[in-house]
């Protein structure tokens, strides 16, 4: 058993507001929660992982090339490995969520990413 208290757990913040916490994982899966300022949005990309994206509180718009849907408290939406998605809080106050990725990931996703 490994712990993680969400206190002391790594954290990251992509943009201001876009604030990421590293939760319990493998190299099979992660946990990230995270929090977005109404109006952010996540930049249009895609990753070897698979996702689940659970809204936890507010609203958050899953967007792919092909589709969109809006998630509200406990909604969620699967992802496929390298499917082309942004995530965005479409909503009036601060959105949480629930990110789960298989296989697990660490943030040098979005630190070492190149625009």
């Amino acid at each position: 058993m490994e712990p993680v208290d969400f206190d002391d757990a790594e954290t990251y913040e992509p943009d201001a507001g876009w604030q990421r916490v590293a939760m319990a994982g493998s190299n099979a899966f992660t946990f990230e929660w995270f929090e977005k300022p109404p109006g952010h949005s996540s930049p249009m990309h895609d990753h070897e992982n698979e996702q689940v994206c659970v809204c936890l509180e507010g609203t958050l718009t899953v967007t792919t090339e092909d589709d969109k849907v809006t998630l509200e408290k406990y909604d969620s939406v699967w992802l496929d490995a390298w499917e082309s998605h942004r995530v965005e809080n479409t909503g009036d106050v601060r959105a949480v969520g629930l990110d789960v990725f298989a296989p697990g990931r660490s943030f040098e996703f979005w630190t070492d990413r190149e625009e």
